[in-house]
């Protein structure tokens, strides 16, 4: 399916689901999960209190649902009910310290199925630089090339202004180009 589709199709989950449809929020749910994880573990850098964040996320956007004007702005919209989930968790929980982890089964992004071992090893570089980056930053950049999302639909899923993101962008693209060209360097 192409990114096209998959969006069309999303918003028809989307539509059939705010009129009752329980097969639609089921499959809602099932394909929004993955995603919705991987931003929380992104924001957070905590599997376990990702998992409960988008768990609580996941009642608040689903009795929202009647609400969304538009199916099409339903990833935007989902992102930033995880988002201010996240940040209250973290605003909670500042006095403790923050150690970010792993990624736990279900946060790391979708992989294609056919590459090679040398796209793989490239591939695990390229994740290890978007690692070492500050979770706003880490956000944006996933949210721009995995979920596909444009800088305002970014804007509105970070609870930002598009200037920010836009900011917030540059300063990741330069960190990972940065931190990959020193690897290319100690490689030779």
């Amino acid at each position: 399916m192409n990114r096209d589709s998959e969006r069309l199709f999303d918003e028809y989950l989307v539509t059939a689901a705010a009129t009752g449809d329980r097969q639609a929020y089921v499959r809602l749910v099932e394909r929004w999960q993955p995603r919705l994880l991987r931003h929380a573990w992104r924001v957070l850098g905590d599997a376990e209190r990702a998992r409960d964040m988008v768990q609580e996320a996941w009642v608040e956007i689903l009795l929202g649902l009647g609400r969304v004007d538009d199916a099409a702005a339903f990833p935007a919209w989902a992102f930033r009910i995880v988002t201010r989930r996240c940040q209250r968790q973290f605003h909670r929980n500042a006095r403790e310290p923050f150690e970010p982890e792993e990624a736990g089964e279900g946060m790391e992004p979708e992989l294609p199925r056919h590459h090679s071992a040398e796209f793989a090893a490239e591939l695990a570089i390229v994740m290890q630089a978007v690692g070492a980056l500050p979770a706003p930053q880490r956000a944006a950049l996933a949210l721009f090339y995995t979920e596909d999302l444009s800088v305002a639909e970014i804007a509105i899923a970070l609870d930002v202004p598009p200037g920010t993101v836009k900011t917030r962008l540059m300063h990741a693209r330069r960190k990972v180009r940065a931190l990959l060209e020193g690897c290319s360097d100690e490689q030779r």
